[in-house]
């Protein structure tokens, strides 16, 4: 939250009320805040790495494209979650399927699968996947240059009941894996892709129609 971009002054909500980020002190990892008169994002990162479920991704896809949660919303959350849908729903959420959109060079697909399953259809559509990123619970980057060809041909390699690949594992999560200093290195790599894996939530995407809107 304190390293995005964004215009005009930070503010945060904490506790209720709203504050103004007036310095941040990196090296002792410190903001420092004064009251704000309105306003405010709060965040919680209890997701670990991860990231979100499948099930929690996709609950979160359809109260965008307008299913309402069975608990009563304060005036707060009403407003945020119509802003919401009104910013995000129809860009990024159709109830027919997936979609697949371009803005720019940045091409996105946007599965609504979470972290698991989005990076197991990175590793497994290598040939249209943005191979520099980090595949995040609601979207894989695609590579700058797809084409209506490209994309078929990726989804025809990769059948949804074919052969899936495990995510690429990044070394320092081996070095983390317990026991790891007494495995093999590709043992140690295997164990961690595998957790890091959701085949089923992979092929559950795989399996839906898919809206491409790339034309430059």
């Amino acid at each position: 939250m304190l390293t995005e971009e964004r215009e005009g002054p930070r503010l945060l909500l904490l506790g209720g009320r709203s504050w103004r980020v007036t310095y941040v002190d990196w090296t002792r990892r410190r903001a420092f805040v004064e009251p704000a008169e309105g306003g405010g994002v709060a965040r919680w990162t209890g997701a670990g790495a991860a990231g979100l479920s499948f099930e929690l991704t996709r609950a979160m896809r359809e109260a965008l494209l307008g299913a309402d949660p069975p608990v009563r919303l304060t005036h707060r959350a009403g407003t945020a979650l119509a802003a919401l849908r009104a910013e995000r729903g129809a860009p990024t959420a159709h109830p027919g399927g997936t979609l697949v959109t371009r803005e720019g060079e940045d091409v996105r697909w946007w599965t609504w699968a979470g972290f698991r399953a989005n990076a197991t259809l990175t590793a497994s559509l290598s040939a249209v996947a943005d191979p520099v990123q980090r595949p995040t619970d609601l979207a894989v980057r695609l590579r700058p240059d797809l084409t209506a060809a490209s994309w078929a041909a990726a989804r025809q390699a990769v059948a949804a009941d074919g052969p899936l690949v495990l995510p690429d594992v990044d070394p320092r999560a081996v070095h983390g894996l317990k026991f790891a200093a007494v495995l093999p290195e590709r043992l140690a790599a295997a164990t961690v892709a595998a957790r890091l894996a959701d085949f089923d939530g992979a092929r559950r995407v795989l399996g839906e129609p898919v809206r491409l809107q790339i034309a430059r």
